[in-house]
């Protein structure tokens, strides 16, 4: 459960920034939906490693946040789809700001890819 955000010191925002998006899977399903909507198998594809439960836990966590919103279609099977909210996509400049820094520090530390 996360711990109350009105705690934190006046002077250290990052942490409630940190307490909302952290984790190793957040920003990335954030940069996945500001190139639009996507349905969660599209998400599950297209992001390797993060298990069906994990993609699951951390959608509620975005949306629970305000961050995304979830819209259910009631069809035959049921569509549920993903996308950003407006407090999302005000996250975008600070995610391209960031993929920009992960290619930069690629490039110049190649060694530090995987093994």
């Amino acid at each position: 459960m996360r711990t109350d955000l009105y705690n934190k010191p006046d002077n250290c925002m990052v942490e409630v920034a940190m307490e909302i998006l952290g984790g190793r899977w957040k920003l990335a399903i954030v940069y996945k939906l500001l190139q639009g909507t996507h349905r969660f198998g599209e998400l599950k594809r297209e992001m390797h490693g993060i298990t069906p439960r994990m993609l699951t836990r951390q959608l509620r966590e975005l949306e629970e946040d305000g961050i995304l919103s979830r819209m259910v279609y009631r069809e035959v099977p049921p569509r549920v789809e993903y996308s950003l909210t407006c407090t999302g996509r005000s996250l975008e400049k600070i995610v391209n700001l960031l993929d920009r820094w992960g290619r930069s520090y690629l490039e110049d530390h190649p060694d530090a890819g995987p093994s």
